[in-house]
């Protein structure tokens, strides 16, 4: 015999599945019926939880470029941990007496 809790649980997915969601068969608001992401939440694009995620994933890609000496204007920054130097939209690394050009994803 089928207990109570199996019942309402098959009554449920039986209303479901006929086309109605949870929240017109039982008139509650225990399913939500189209998505609803809220700025604010860890996964949303604009959340601070978002925006520190996709700066922590940044990855730096050395190319096969390199130079004897930065350009004039360059900026020293941080990035993931390893220092850096910005001209403009361009970052370089030292590595030995030179730099070289890297991508920074």
């Amino acid at each position: 015999m089928l207990s109570t809790t199996m019942k309402a649980s098959l009554i449920v997915g039986v209303a479901m599945i006929a086309g109605g969601t949870l929240d017109t068969a039982l008139d509650t608001n225990l399913v939500i019926s189209s998505a609803q992401a809220r700025i604010g939440r860890p996964l949303t694009p604009i959340s601070y939880a978002g925006v520190a995620r996709r700066t922590t994933r940044r990855a730096i890609y050395a190319t096969s470029v390199y130079a004897a000496t930065l350009p004039r204007g360059c900026t020293n920054v941080v990035i993931g941990g390893t220092a850096l130097h910005q001209c403009g939209g361009t970052y370089y690394q030292a590595s030995g007496g030179r730099y070289v050009v890297v991508r920074v994803e």
